[in-house]
């Protein structure tokens, strides 16, 4: 099963970074699951969020989060809601599916004695 996450926002933030104390160069990232393999793909509703520094190439994580980034992160994620769930089969299931029904219905038949006069 392959996971992924897509991008539902990017928000450039003017607070200070707390590694390199820039104002310029925090970029808030949210994106949500998106889940893919043979049978289906699914949009999940689990998001997840990420802070990167430019200026210092790094990634801050929430406990060095300043109380001002913290305000801002929360108007954000209110801001930025979630695609719906969604859930599509893929065309391997349908067919899958169409077999294992045709096979259900030809052995409950064969069992109930439908068959049994065609053939002998």
């Amino acid at each position: 099963m392959e996971e992924k996450f897509f991008t539902l926002r990017e928000v450039e933030l003017n607070n200070n970074c707390p590694e390199c104390y820039s104002r310029d160069g925090l970029q808030l990232t949210f994106k949500q699951r998106f889940i893919e393999n043979s049978f289906y793909k699914a949009i999940s509703k689990e998001t997840a969020h990420s802070l990167f520094c430019k200026v210092c190439e790094t990634t801050i994580f929430p406990a060095r989060w300043t109380d001002d980034i913290d305000r801002v992160f929360e108007y954000q994620q209110r801001a930025s809601s979630p695609k719906p769930t969604s859930f599509k089969l893929k065309t391997f299931s349908w067919i899958l599916i169409l077999v294992l029904t045709a096979l259900l219905i030809i052995t409950t038949l064969f069992f109930l004695g439908i068959f049994e006069d065609q053939i002998l």
